[in-house]
């Protein structure tokens, strides 16, 4: 009997979603296997009946739920709720759904700041209010699914590479444990690494590495001992997908951005890498943009509020 699924999508692009068509060949074997039951990227199932005539919003039940993108408004919460209430297995896909994503940034601001920015431009009627017609209210801040639910899988990416999708539904089906990613990008870098450099500074990524174009990855010196911000060392592994292939953005010779989140669920970006550069003698006051090394994981109070932004 095929495995029921559901699949929601909340604060967030629909680049996972893309993730998981991104399968392949691979999705139409497990489509033998799996019965969505909910999936509105793919198919038309309302959430208050299909004539709207339901007073709260009801999905099918399932034994595997997938929810991408993080919680933001209360109906991001009351459909979190509901997938939580009827799926045995619940998947937070991607990177927003993890970690608060990039949509998590806004929590260093408050909501009235972001109304004054969008909605009382000079372009703008001073006095217009903020809508409210047919649209959910905002909560406090963006908040990474497992702050709001009980989440059992977390794949997280943007987008989490297809083969990593495939791996964890793949366990589920088999009925083994899905052992999530434990290693660094800098542990699976090819880059040379020739100790500490002689760089006591970061810069901006606004000029070009040193390397050969017509010479492999494993003959580029790493990006940091360069000089330029690569989260590297605080990052999942997992964008270079199963078949040993080089860190994505490594192997464009650009930077990572830290976009799998933190090498453990409960890391911190941000305060770790700060830790890895004072350790290697590097100035952190040097760090251009600091809150960028949060930008994929600004959810469970790691960007905090303070009026005009971080702090």
């Amino acid at each position: 009997m095929p495995v029921k699924v559901a699949a929601e999508w909340l604060n967030s692009c629909s680049g996972c979603e893309i993730a998981i068509l991104n399968l392949g060949e691979t999705l139409l074997d497990l489509l033998a296997e799996l019965e969505f039951v909910h999936i509105p990227v793919l198919m038309d199932h309302k959430h208050y009946g299909q004539l709207g005539d339901q007073e709260h919003i009801d999905i099918p039940s399932a034994t595997v739920g997938i929810i991408s993108g993080g919680i933001r408004n209360d109906e991001h919460l009351e459909v979190a709720h509901e997938m939580r209430k009827k799926c045995d297995v619940l998947i937070a896909l991607g990177t927003c759904a993890t970690h608060g994503g990039i949509p998590a940034l806004i929590n260093s601001y408050d909501n009235q700041e972001l109304f004054d920015r969008y909605y009382s431009t000079e372009s703008t009627d001073p006095g217009a209010a903020v809508p409210t017609n047919g649209i959910s209210p905002l909560l406090d801040r963006c908040y990474a699914l497992d702050e709001q639910i009980k989440v059992d899988i977390h794949l997280p990416g943007c987008p989490p590479h297809p083969d990593n999708i495939a791996q964890a539904v793949l366990a589920l089906l088999n009925g083994d444990a899905f052992e999530p990613e434990t290693k660094s990008v800098c542990d699976t870098c090819p880059a040379i690494r020739k100790g500490k450099g002689n760089i006591s500074t970061i810069k901006r990524f606004v000029t070009t590495p040193e390397f050969n174009p017509e010479e492999s990855l494993d003959q580029m010196q790493c990006l940091l001992e360069q000089g330029y911000l690569c989260s590297g060392p605080v990052t999942r592994s997992g964008c270079s997908g199963a078949n040993g292939e080089s860190p994505r953005c490594i192997a464009a010779r650009v930077p990572c951005k830290g976009c799998y989140g933190p090498v453990k669920q409960d890391g911190n970006q941000l305060l770790d890498m700060l830790n890895a550069l004072a350790s290697n003698g590097i100035d952190i006051s040097s760090i251009p943009d600091r809150d960028s090394l949060l930008r994929f994981s600004g959810a469970h109070n790691r960007l905090v509020c303070h009026k005009g932004g971080l702090k």
